[in-house]
């Protein structure tokens, strides 16, 4: 083998290590699945599995729209990730029969149970709640450990449990293993959107779902808030490098609600956005391999050089690709991905 061969495959070997861990799976969430053509629980999972997506979080309705989600989602080999529930403190059994139903459909498969939490007896973020709730949460975490199962907090915009702060304080004190916290992008960027940093710092060590949506940063409505990956001013990627920079790789859901228009048009817009979040480049179909997209965002690895004569080429790295850097021209000579993405090569 001479020089650059060897050399050739050292790169490719590095590249590999330094491509990283796989990327988190991406789900959607059924505020954004449904249209006047995907009514059915079969035809909303058929759309998202056939979309890339890895599997599905509905809201609780009734047991057979449940039943018929969890079947759909067996047919085409998606995962339920998370099913939304409502967790009413002020009922006399705040474990309704909801959610005794829900433990029982989704025994075995490691999903969540995804709870926003009301009540009339305190204001939002109020910690006097806290007496009431620790104790009904406690039970909640005992019993879908029985069922295989996990708890997250869902913080929703003018619920008791508001802020992510507020689920990781009670989290904190409910002290479970199968027990922790959703971050919302939208209902942060609604109620807080100041310190991600430190959100996602008191969040981390019970963090198990994150949910997205393509937002802008100053918005006050819901229609600016919560928008397809591909649009929107905030910059929901460097959320996500955060995320990775903290050693997190939970699920990540996709927010959609009161997306108008077309469903699949929406999901594939959103779907894109993720991809290229993940670094992983697009190009339209039949192209040559010149057509990969314009190498922006992207960071040079050491001093690892790939040509021993051409010192000019580096290896450079972005989430989810690594690739050969020419400094004279605008794409990537070579780009090694970590999960190709069929079509979109």
């Amino acid at each position: 083998m001479n020089q650059r061969n060897c050399l050739s495959g050292i790169v490719l070997l590095a590249t590999a290590a330094m491509c990283g861990a796989a990327e988190p799976a991406f789900f959607a969430m059924d505020t954004g699945t449904r249209d006047a053509t995907h009514q059915t629980a079969e035809a909303q999972v058929a759309l998202v599995k056939e979309l890339g997506f890895d599997g599905i979080g509905p809201c609780y309705t009734k047991p057979d729209a449940l039943r018929e989600m969890l079947a759909a989602s067996d047919l085409q080999h998606a995962k339920m990730f998370a099913l939304y529930l409502r967790l009413d403190l002020d009922a006399a059994e705040p474990v309704s029969p909801a959610i005794r139903d829900s433990l029982e459909q989704l025994r075995g498969r490691n999903s969540i149970l995804w709870f926003f939490v009301t009540t009339k007896a305190h204001k939002p973020s109020d910690p006097a709640g806290d007496v009431r709730a620790v104790p009904v949460m406690r039970e909640l975490a005992a019993l879908a450990q029985q069922s295989g199962l996990r708890v997250a907090l869902y913080p929703h915009t003018g619920c008791w449990v508001e802020r992510v702060e507020d689920a990781a304080r009670l989290a904190r004190q409910v002290d479970r293993k199968n027990f922790g916290v959703t971050f919302n992008l939208c209902h942060w960027l609604k109620v807080d959107g100041k310190d991600l940093d430190a959100s996602l710092k008191d969040a981390l060590p019970h963090l198990m779902v994150v949910t997205i949506n393509g937002a802008d940063a100053d918005g006050k409505d819901w229609g600016k808030l919560i928008q397809p990956l591909d649009s929107g001013t905030y910059d929901t990627g460097n959320m996500l490098d955060k995320l990775k920079a903290l050693d997190w790789n939970g699920p990540v859901g996709l927010q959609h609600f009161g997306i108008k228009g077309d469903a699949r048009a929406n999901l594939q817009r959103s779907m894109n956005g993720w991809r290229r979040m993940q670094g992983v480049a697009m190009m339209p179909a039949g192209k040559a391999f010149e057509a990969w997209e314009p190498a922006t965002g992207w960071q040079e690895v050491g001093n690892v050089k790939t040509d021993p004569q051409n010192p000019k080429l580096s290896l450079r790295r972005r989430r989810g690709a690594c690739g050969v850097h020419d400094p004279a021209e605008v794409q990537f000579r070579h780009l090694f991905l970590r999960q190709p993405r069929g079509a979109d090569l």
